[in-house]
């Protein structure tokens, strides 16, 4: 399988995705778009995986080449190719469906619960997890489902968690991909931001990431491989 991964921001991290589409196999093509503007051309491709950045979905006049990866996203699925975004992808396949964007309005950090809708329950990929779980959140933009859309999975902060539009397009707000590795990787690289979102979170990470965070890390490893096996 080929696979484009974009990446939004200079520090980003691969993570359950990451392990999961090496054990598949996969012949990746990386994307920095926020370097050098470059997108791929989908038809090359099987599959596209957007990841975060720091910056929001309509964040057009610092990162210019944001309206065409969405239009991209919902181009590659209409074309029946998978797609997956992760929290700021997620914002930009909304965006790409017409979707609104709301900005500044559901911050969540840290391990946070989140639950299944009755839809996500059914789904092919989300289906594999339990009812409800926790998995990574950092994000302060939430976005509006899309027209057509299956609402998959709300937290008690932000109703939008996870979406599918189509056969093989999902959407995530949450950072499934951030395994414990990852998370500490944040936390050296990102301090003062860490404190920003979550006072006194770096005093409570350890205990947090021995309890919550290694869950954490089988949930997202699980919906990682169902996404990949949907390539």
């Amino acid at each position: 399988m080929r696979v484009a991964i974009v990446e939004n921001t200079k520090v980003t991290h691969h993570g359950q995705v990451g392990v999961a589409l090496h054990e598949a196999g996969a012949r990746i093509g990386l994307y920095k778009p926020w370097s050098d503007g470059r997108l791929p051309d989908m038809a090359a491709y099987d599959a596209m995986v957007v990841f975060g950045g720091e910056q929001h979905a309509r964040a057009d006049d610092s990162h210019p080449y944001l309206p065409e990866l969405a239009r991209q996203m919902q181009a590659a699925g209409q074309a029946g190719q998978a797609v997956l975004g992760i929290c700021l992808g997620a914002q930009l396949l909304a965006r790409g469906l017409g979707a609104e964007n709301l900005i500044g309005l559901t911050p969540e950090f840290g391990w946070v619960d989140v639950a299944l809708t009755k839809a996500g329950a059914a789904d092919p990929v989300l289906g594999a997890l339990p009812a409800r779980f926790p998995v990574f959140q950092w994000h302060s933009d939430t976005f509006t489902l899309p027209e057509g859309a299956a609402h998959l999975a709300r937290s008690d902060k932000a109703a939008q968690q996870a979406f599918r539009a189509g056969p093989k397009v999902w959407g995530t707000q949450f950072h499934f991909e951030a395994n414990r590795a990852v998370v500490a990787d944040w936390l050296r690289s990102f301090p003062e931001a860490v404190e920003r979102m979550a006072p006194g979170w770096a005093d409570r990470h350890a205990a947090e990431a021995a309890g919550r965070g290694a869950e954490a890390d089988r949930i997202g490893l699980t919906l990682a491989r169902a996404f990949v096996a949907q390539i």
